[in-house]
């Protein structure tokens, strides 16, 4: 197909502001993915928008199933949409007891 560009899994974008570690989560608009690589402000970055990934998670419980959306402002994956403002980024693919900083995600691809 002359149209096909690339499958998607991974999406090269420049990093925002303060630059990324490798594993940081990132949210650029309403494309989300994980930093495949260090990367320094406005530097291009791998992005993977696919698969299961270990993220900060906000202080609360989870349940394997759970919608699991991202609060920019404290970096972490939560299963509140605080009214709209953290977009849904994927699913928590494991339980999460309250004081675990860290969430398993199945990344949806893009945040909406």
């Amino acid at each position: 197909m002359k149209n096909f560009v690339q499958a998607g899994n991974n999406i090269t974008a420049l990093a925002p502001t303060g630059g990324v570690a490798s594993g940081d989560p990132v949210l650029i608009g309403s494309l989300f993915g994980v930093a495949g690589t260090d990367a320094a402000e406005a530097a291009e970055v791998e992005l993977a928008t696919v698969g299961v990934y270990d993220l900060p998670k906000a202080a609360l419980a989870v349940t394997a199933g759970a919608v699991a959306y991202f609060d920019a402002s404290a970096g972490v994956v939560t299963t509140d949409d605080n009214m709209g403002s953290n977009l849904r980024v994927g699913i928590f693919v494991a339980a999460a007891a309250d004081s675990a900083t860290i969430g398993r995600v199945r990344l949806d691809g893009a945040a909406s």
